[in-house]
């Protein structure tokens, strides 16, 4: 006979002896059911290594994908956590390959030079100029105003629930703020 634990809110709240087959492991686990007398058990074999990478794979496929925005409601923090990540993703990209035009653009006979870019710039429309700007200014800001409140984050400031929801959409107003001030400059 093997032991059989019954596992609760602490490491172990009883144990209990049982008749169990030979060479399995069996544990019951307690949970809020148990408090109406259901308990789960659960029984442990030893597989082959070659088979445990494929035990693996089939209980992933089980697995509900992280958030699960289909049953989730959109919530400001966790829109303003991923605009955050692709706004910086991007901002990055962009310097980046503006970057390495910029220096190898000489190489290859292509004039990319400060003159070149601001004639080019005043050749455009007024529309292209402040949608250009506005696609700048829009990601550049976010990034900056939402950099600002992850700071304060990190220095315990604004962390309780209300805080977190109302300085979200402070960045939000200030980004359409600053974002329309910069267009408009």
């Amino acid at each position: 006979m093997q032991t059989a634990r019954t596992l609760g809110l602490g490491l172990q709240l009883a144990t209990k002896r049982s008749a169990v087959p030979a060479g399995r492991n069996v544990f019951s686990q307690q949970s809020a059911l148990s408090l109406r007398g259901a308990t789960r058990t659960v029984t442990i074999k030893s597989v082959p290594a070659s088979a445990a990478q494929d035990v693996l794979n089939a209980q992933r496929l089980n697995r509900p994908s992280s958030p699960h925005f289909t049953i989730y409601q959109p919530q400001i923090t966790w829109l303003a956590s991923i605009a955050h990540r692709g706004t910086g993703g991007a901002l990055s990209g962009l310097l980046y390959a503006f970057s390495i035009a910029y220096l190898a653009a000489p190489a290859f006979g292509v004039p990319f030079d400060s003159a070149t870019i601001v004639e080019f710039v005043h050749s455009l429309p007024e529309w292209t100029k402040l949608t250009g700007k506005t696609l700048l200014a829009a990601p550049f800001v976010f990034h900056s105003f939402n950099g600002i409140r992850h700071l304060s984050w990190d220095a315990v400031k604004l962390t309780s629930v209300k805080a977190v929801t109302r300085s979200g959409y402070a960045v939000l107003a200030a980004t359409a703020v600053s974002t329309i001030y910069l267009v408009l400059q």
